[in-house]
């Protein structure tokens, strides 16, 4: 057909960031079909369920066409209404309908008298992994400059934060050090805390491939999944022991003379510290394990796993089982450690990949939207607050305004009894949308805005690939960028940006360790395979980071020594008293985090319709209905249908956290990674309560 035509963009999912292609019907101005190229580099010609029919959302009813304004935000602020009442229609009993010039007119009064009011530093900017880097860029440097407030933050807040602390504390870079091809060319691959076949299935598929031909795999998890069928060694470990384990590895590396000491020598420091740290340790030794019931295979299995990283061309690949604990900052120091100590770093199949989450995450922490760095990963001028820490600002009422793209923060966060508190204190929550999600309900302003199958944009995946978005079908809606140059004009800043191309122009002057060579004309050139950062003045990317030194100030690897601190489930069943239910949570293939645009996708929505939590069946006799509550000390779950299985161990429950009516956040509270505050989602004992 004549009016059928295929462009060739980036899914709009996960940190895998596969090539997608699109046949669309531009009579119709809408997408018919997507497919992964044959020769896709990033997709191998497959996408996951997500990719290949994830796409009626763009034409969803429910898509927010026009800006919403608050009723009740209107008559607190008369004078506002006053400026902006010729372009409001009633929509209902809660809002009036705008348009874009007088809604972003409305908040920029607001953030104002805020700001006259409360300071300079009371306002700040959350969100922006499913945006593009161009607005992830304009919306940090916004908040800098004109609003003059320290203040931004991304949802890496709640995944990979302790990746990027962990890692720039020990070798300086915070992103994969390999490509995902480099699968095919280890020997040997550890992999903890990621349910890779459901959370990034195309990243599985290699690893499968890759098992089939002989790469041992030595899967870890606190339950049994897919990928365990082909691993060589199948971990099922006590909840909260990562780094318990991680430095058994190491202590078996270092009593056996298996570490690689001329790498050592040349390019690491303070190993001797480390050394004598962890032959002191009690728990370091994997010995320990013969007295915790249930899990005694794990002292003979753990040397085992050592000596085949240590002795072979090795990978460790993390997910979320990893950050999302008290002391994920440190596991991820410990992976490392096993990378520098082995020389398991810097060369084709050997190093550290972080299985990044939203599309975009990478690239908006590239882009220096977190409250301690600037672009590239410099200084800013001035340190501002983590989201948690916003959240205590707002209920003590130092912080009154928040701007909000694409992150559902109500949903999203831990301890969601508290947020909703917080939210409750602002006297502005401005939140740029494709669909009314829960924040958005919330707010006074909300605009709706492109979704990446409707605009040009760079967003960069889980192993630094760069890649230029295309839209696939044309939008009248504003791009977030549009959005935020119109509130900075509004606000007395006036960047010179009339297209994103302007504004990746500033990155790459601004981001020169790596985007220098990453103009539009090279990534277009590119825009199937995608390069990876740092990108070359001549266009050339490196695949590969680490091989000659790290991206330290002395370009050398650290060793920082921390130990496992004896708690939790490991403690409970050393003193014999494990009775309680200790609570996991993961995605299913299905969905996307808070399924704000999977859920808009019938062939989606339907196979996996509410959050099903997953029991099993030697724990039958407290699970008597056929939905139970969880409940902690900071709230409780709406009912969950149960679901037998032998697939979590006695005393172990799971659930997904993709529907928003089943509340589930409300359980966990304030426990948080020690040094970067990601919540610990990955374990919470929990009371049922029967419904």
């Amino acid at each position: 057909m004549d009016n059928i035509v295929t462009i060739d963009s980036v899914c709009a999912y996960c940190g895998v960031g596969c090539d997608i292609a699109a046949h669309v019907d531009t009579k119709e101005n809408k997408i018919k079909k997507i497919f992964a190229h044959p020769d896709g580099a990033t997709s191998e010609g497959n996408l996951c369920v997500k990719g290949k029919y994830g796409y009626d959302f763009v034409d969803s009813n429910a898509r927010i066409t026009k800006p919403r304004i608050r009723k009740t935000f209107l008559e607190k602020n008369p004078h506002i209404k006053e400026v902006i009442a010729d372009s409001l229609t009633d929509l209902d009993d809660t809002w009036y309908e705008s348009d874009v010039d007088n809604a972003t007119t409305a908040g920029a009064m607001k953030l104002k008298d805020i700001q006259a009011k409360h300071g300079r530093k009371s306002v700040c900017s959350l969100g922006g992994a499913r945006s593009s880097c161009e607005s992830a860029y304009y919306f940090q440097k916004f908040t800098r400059y004109t609003l003059n407030s320290p203040h931004v933050d991304n949802c890496a807040r709640v995944c990979h934060s302790p990746s990027l602390k962990g890692m720039r504390l020990t070798i300086g870079e915070g992103a994969a050090s390999n490509p995902f091809d480099d699968i095919y060319k280890t020997e040997f691959m550890i992999v903890m805390g990621s349910n890779t076949t459901e959370a990034h299935p195309i990243v599985a598929n290699r690893m499968i491939k890759a098992a089939q031909d002989g790469t041992g795999i030595a899967c870890f998890d606190v339950r049994e999944i897919k990928l365990h069928k082909f691993s060589k060694y199948k971990v099922v470990a006590p909840h909260e022991s990562n780094l318990l384990v991680l430095n058994m590895i190491a202590y078996v590396i270092i009593t056996e003379e298996l570490y690689h000491k001329d790498f050592i020598s040349k390019r690491t420091k303070n190993f001797e510290h480390f050394k004598e740290s962890i032959l002191a340790d009690p728990y370091a030794n994997p010995e320990f394990f013969r007295d915790v019931e249930g899990f005694e295979y794990l002292a003979d299995m753990l040397p085992e796993i050592a000596r085949e990283y240590a002795t072979k061309k090795s990978l460790i690949l993390w997910g979320l089982g990893i950050t999302e604990h008290v002391d994920g900052s440190y596991a991820v120091m410990a992976i490392v450690h096993l990378a520098l100590m082995t020389g398991n770093i810097g060369k084709d199949g050997a190093g550290v990949m972080p299985l990044r989450g939203q599309t975009n995450v990478q690239g908006v922490c590239d882009m220096g939207m977190l409250p301690y760095y600037a672009p590239d990963y410099q200084a800013p001028r001035e340190v501002g607050l983590m989201t948690p820490q916003l959240v205590d600002g707002m209920i003590d009422g130092t912080i009154k305004g928040v701007l909000n793209i694409g992150e559902d923060l109500t949903h999203i966060h831990p301890n969601l009894n508290k947020i909703k508190k917080a939210f409750e204190n602002l006297e502005l929550i401005f939140v740029q949308e494709l669909f009314m999600t829960d924040i958005a309900r919330r707010a006074d302003i909300v605009v709706g805005v492109k979704s990446i199958y409707e605009k040009t944009g760079v967003y960069i995946n889980a192993m630094r690939k760069v890649h230029l978005s295309t839209p696939l079908v044309k939008s009248d809606l504003p791009d977030d960028w549009e959005i935020i140059k119109l509130l900075d004009e509004k606000m007395g800043g006036g960047y010179d940006f009339n297209s994103s191309e302007d504004i990746w122009e500033d990155v790459r002057k601004t981001a020169t360790n790596r985007f220098t060579g990453a103009s539009y004309k090279v990534l277009r050139d590119n825009e199937k395979a995608g390069i990876s950062w740092p990108i070359k003045e001549d266009g050339t990317g490196t695949p590969v980071l680490h091989r000659e030194d790290f991206r330290t100030q002395d370009g050398i690897g650290a060793f920082r020594y921390h130990g496992y601190e004896l708690s939790g489930m490991v403690e409970e069943i050393l003193n014999k008293r494990l009775k309680g239910y200790h609570l996991t949570t993961g995605r299913a293939m299905a969905h996307y985090n808070n399924s704000a645009q999977t859920k808009y996708t019938e062939k989606l929505a339907k196979r996996y319709t509410e959050d099903l939590l997953l029991v099993h069946t030697d724990d039958a006799a407290d699970f008597t209905t056929e939905k139970v509550i969880l409940k902690t000390e900071f709230g409780q779950t709406n009912p969950l249908r149960v679901k037998f299985t032998d697939k979590v161990r006695p005393k172990t429950l799971y659930t997904t956290f993709h529907h928003e009516d089943s509340k589930l956040n409300n359980v966990f509270g304030d426990k948080s990674d020690v040094l970067i505050m990601t919540a610990a989602f990955k374990s919470i004992q929990v009371e049922i309560i029967s419904a």
